[in-house]
C-alpha cells in the first residue's frame, strides 16, 4: 500500500483556497501511484477558526467543501480533516471529523472524541464529542482513523493522562491493521522529537503501521510545524516530512527503509524556523508584503530584523532608528552595520526635538518617584510608537513589536510604546534565548549577520542617563531560569525554589508576573508567536483585577 502525507498550510476561512490545496495534493498523490492520502485536522476550514464554528451560516454550509473533494478521489482514497453537522437538537452543532472518501464516494466519518481545552485549545467550545469507533477497509487493509487528541492518550507512553478512554487503543482492539491520525498539533520546544517518539513507540508496541499527518503554517500566534511521520510496524520512521513547510510525498508502507529528514536536533534552529514561518504567514495571510520595526541597536530588535529579512525578503524590511538624548553612540552605528549586513533599508527619525517640546509642555523636567522620571522615560517610547505607527499606516507596512518574554513577563515595557505593533515576534522568547538564537544565526551563516557589538552590548532601554536593564531587573540568566520553570513546566514557587533558585528572587519575580498592572499590559499586546507551552499569549488566562499574592511559607 502506497501512502501520501498531505501536509498543507491552511488559512482560516479560506475554504476555496484550502480545498484547492487539497485537490492539488490529491492529483500529485495519484501521479505517484498512491493508494491513500492523508490531510491534517480541519484542513477544509482551518483548525483555529475559533468562534466562526458557532456561526449559523458557517454551520449550515460546512458540508459543501467535501463535495468537491469527494468528486476528485477517482482511483484513490483520501482522509480529510473537516467539520460536519451533528444533526442533534442539543449540544454543540458540529463534530470535528475525518472524512474518508474513496473512488468518488464518501465512505463515512471518524469523529473526534477527546476534546482538549488546555493551553491554546478550546475544542469543547465548538465541537460535540463522539463515542463511536469505525474501521474502514481500504485496499484489503483495515484502517483505524483518529483525530489528533484521540491519538495522544497512550497509557504506555504518558506518565500522566487527562482522559480515561483511548480511542486509538479501542480501534486496535477492534482489529485495525493501520492507524491514521489527523493532527493540528502546534509547535513548541521539544515537541517534534516528542511526536516522533510517541508514534514510533506505539507502532513498535502494537506492531501496526501509523500514519501521523500534522498541519503546517502560522495562524495568528499559533505556529504548526508539520513534521508529519509514517512509522512501520517495527517502529521505524519510513517517511519524515520536512518541518515548517508544505510537504506532499509518498512512501510504500512496507518499504522498511528509515527516513530521518526534517529533524534538525538543534532547538535554536527549530525556534528560528518557527519564528520565520510565523512572521511570513502572519504577514502574507493578512496581505502585508512589507514590514517595519524600530531598530534600537539592542539585541531584541536586531534579532527581529534578521528574522523578518528571511521571512519577507531584506528589501521589504524597513528599519527605523529613533535616537533620543540618551541613546548611546553605538545605537545608530551598530544598527546601520546590521542593516548593511542584511541589505535592508533604514530610516533615521530622531525624537530629541519632539521629546524636548513635550517635556516643557507637560512640565516633566523634574525627577519623580524617588529620583526617576518614569513619565518622561515612557514618553520617549511612546513617541517612537507614534512614528512607527504613522509609517505603518502611510506605507501599509506591518509593524513588528520587538519585546522579549522576560521583559513582558515582569512588565519591563511601555504600553502604547514598545508594545505597539501588529505582531509580537519575541513575546514567547526569553532574553537568554534571544542571545542563543542570535549567536546561532551567525554561526550557521559563518559570518557576522548580527554584529557582535550588538550581542556583546550591555542591555539597556536607553531612556535615562547611564541606564541598564539590571538596574531594574535581576540578571537575565537567573531570571529566565525561574520564568522557564514557572511558565513552561507550571511549577509552584516552592518547587522552583527547590530547584536551587533563591527564594526571594522567585517570589519577587512571580509577584511581578502576576501583578494587575503587568497583566493589563499583556492583555493589550499584539498577537504573540508561540514557541513554548503555557506561553504569554492566547492560551494564558489570568484576571487583571485581583489581590492574589504569593508569599513564602515560614
Amino acid at each position: 500500500m502506497k501512502v501520501t502525507i498531505g501536509q498543507i498550510n491552511t488559512t482560516n476561512g479560506d475554504i476555496e483556497g484550502n480545498v484547492a490545496k487539497i485537490l492539488e495534493a490529491i492529483e500529485k498523490a495519484k501521479a505517484d501511484g498512491s493508494d491513500l492520502i492523508v490531510f491534517p485536522e480541519v484542513a477544509t476550514h482551518g483548525y483555529t477558526s475559533f468562534d466562526w464554528f458557532l456561526d449559523k451560516d458557517i454551520i449550515e454550509t460546512v458540508g459543501e467543501p467535501l463535495q468537491k473533494i469527494t468528486a476528485a478521489t477517482k482511483g484513490i482514497t483520501a482522509v480529510v480533516g473537516t467539520v460536519r453537522k451533528t444533526g442533534d437538537a442539543y449540544g454543540r452543532k458540529l463534530f470535528n471529523s475525518a472524512a474518508v472518501v474513496h473512488d468518488g464516494k464518501l465512505l463515512g466519518f471518524a469523529d473526534k472524541t477527546l476534546l482538549p481545552e488546555y493551553d491554546v485549545f478550546d475544542d469543547p467550545r465548538y465541537f460535540e464529542p463522539s463515542d463511536v469507533r469505525k474501521i474502514f477497509e481500504i485496499g484489503g487493509r483495515k484502517i483505524g482513523v483518529v483525530v489528533c487528541e484521540d491519538f495522544w492518550n497512550d497509557k504506555t507512553f504518558w506518565k500522566e493522562r487527562i482522559y480515561e478512554v483511548d480511542p486509538t487503543d479501542e480501534l486496535i482492539i477492534q482489529g485495525a491493521d493501520v492507524i491514521v491520525s489527523l493532527n493540528a498539533s502546534p509547535y513548541n520546544k521539544g515537541k517534534i522529537k516528542l511526536r516522533c517518539d510517541m508514534v514510533a513507540h506505539r507502532a513498535r508496541l502494537q506492531k501496526k503501521p501509523i500514519v501521523f499527518v500534522n498541519l503546517v503554517g502560522g495562524n495568528d500566534g499559533i505556529i504548526f510545524d508539520g513534521a508529519s511521520v509514517i512509522a512501520d510496524e517495527e517502529g521505524d520512521i519510513i517517511l519524515q516530512a520536512n518541518a515548517f513547510e508544505e510537504f506532499i510525498e509518498t512512501v510504500e508502507l512496507d518499504v522498511h527503509k528509515p527516513d530521518a529528514r526534517g529533524i534538525t536536533g538543534n532547538e535554536c534552529e527549530t525556534i528560528r524556523q518557527a519564528l520565520v514561518l510565523g512572521i511570513k504567514d502572519y504577514a502574507g495571510k493578512n496581505r502585508f508584503t512589507r514590514c517595519l520595526l524600530g531598530l534600537s541597536g539592542g539585541i531584541d530588535s536586531a534579532l527581529v530584523s534578521a528574522l523578518a529579512a528571511e521571512a519577507l525578503g531584506a528589501e521589504n524590511v524597513l528599519n527605523v532608528m529613533m535616537p533620543s538624548p540618551f541613546s548611546s553612540e553605538g545605537s545608530v552605528k551598530h544598527s546601520e552595520a546590521l542593516a548593511k549586513n542584511l541589505g535592508m533599508p533604514t530610516r533615521l527619525e530622531p525624537i530629541s526635538n519632539a521629546f524636548e517640546v513635550l517635556l516643557r509642555q507637560m512640565d516633566l523636567h523634574k525627577p519623580t518617584h524617588g529620583g526617576e522620571n518614569l513619565a518622561a522615560e515612557n514618553m520617549q517610547s511612546r513617541l517612537r510608537g507614534v512614528i512607527l505607527m504613522t509609517i505603518s499606516n502611510a506605507e501599509n507596512r506591518l509593524l513588528l513589536s520587538t519585546g522579549n518574554k522576560s521583559e513582558l513577563a515582569v512588565g519591563y515595557c511601555t504600553l502604547y510604546g514598545d508594545t505597539n505593533g501588529g505582531l509580537a515576534v519575541l513575546g514567547d522568547v526569553l532574553k537568554t534565548e534571544v542571545y542563543e538564537i542570535a549567536r546561532h544565526i551567525n554561526q550557521s551563516a559563518g559570518r557576522e549577520i548580527i554584529p557582535n557589538s550588538i550581542i556583546d552590548k550591555k542591555p539597556s532601554a536607553e531612556l535615562a542617563p547611564n541606564q541598564f536593564d539590571q538596574d531594574s531587573l535581576p540578571p537575565y540568566d537567573l531570571m529566565d531560569k525561574v520564568l522557564k520553570l514557572y511558565f513552561e513546566q507550571k511549577l509552584s514557587p516552592e518547587e522552583i525554589v527547590s530547584e536551587g533558585n533563591d527564594a526571594k528572587l522567585v517570589y519577587d519575580l512571580l509577584n511581578k508576573v502576576e501583578s494587575p498592572a503587568n497583566e493589563f499590559k499583556r492583555r493589550q499586546l499584539p498577537p504573540t508567536l508561540i514557541i513554548s507551552r503555557n506561553a504569554i499569549g492566547i492560551g494564558r488566562r489570568r484576571p487583571v483585577t485581583h489581590k492574589y499574592r504569593r508569599n513564602p511559607k515560614n
